[in-house]
């Protein structure tokens, strides 16, 4: 079933977004947001990104009301499955060229009910029809900056390109969300389902400024 994008408070017409902390890495800076309850923190196995997890990193106890959502990139099905298995992940977001062939394969392997989150580059001539094939496989896109490497870049892409989405999945939308940019996301036409930090809220790569998130478990 699809989820609803969008929910208001009941008899206040306020929207209500999902947030995603992305890129952590570091116990002690888990577990303060960890203690705020976000809907979903990410990691990321992509041992090329500066935010990489390690190969010896420990999961600490994090609430079931949180989502853990393992970010990967043109990764093996098998090396995804470890990781689900090994830190109880709930969603995997895959954020390389994987194709609708690649995400069948893995969604034979994995549990059914990990939530797989497909991740595109958006840029001004982006073609939304790439994302058909997606559809039925998916249970959520995420638009991020298109760049040469795969995210992180702490850009910001010309959102008025979703203007064009008319497709069934609820999305995330990210790169270079700053605490400045929530209200303007909240009071817009956009409709994301969720929105994904990360940069913007470091104090460097993979250590999250506290003070900032508590500011944005304010907005959100």
């Amino acid at each position: 079933m699809v989820q609803s994008p969008l929910s208001f408070g009941e008899g206040l017409g306020v929207r209500l977004m999902k947030t995603k902390i992305c890129g952590l890495k570091h116990k002690d800076n888990i577990e303060q947001i960890a203690s705020m309850h976000f809907d979903y923190l990410g990691f990321i196995f992509y041992p090329k990104s500066k935010r990489f997890v390690g190969e010896d990193f420990v999961m600490p106890a994090i609430s079931d009301t949180i989502k853990k959502v393992g970010v990967f990139v043109n990764a093996e099905p098998q090396y995804v499955l470890e990781k689900i298995k090994k830190y109880n992940l709930n969603a995997v977001q895959l954020h390389g060229d994987e194709t609708p062939e690649y995400i069948a394969e893995l969604k034979k392997s994995i549990p059914d009910n990990i939530s797989i989150i497909k991740a595109f580059g958006a840029s001004e001539d982006f073609n939304f029809e790439k994302l058909k094939p997606y559809e039925s496989i998916c249970n959520y896109f995420l638009f991020d900056t298109k760049t040469k490497e795969y995210g992180g870049s702490g850009h910001q892409f010309n959102w008025d390109v979703l203007k064009n989405y008319n497709g069934v999945l609820p999305y995330f939308l990210s790169g270079g969300i700053g605490i400045d940019d929530i209200e303007k996301i909240k009071n817009s036409k956009l409709n994301p389902f969720a929105i994904d930090v990360n940069s913007k809220f470091e104090l460097e790569p993979g250590l999250k400024d506290i003070e900032l998130i508590k500011q944005l478990k304010q907005l959100v």
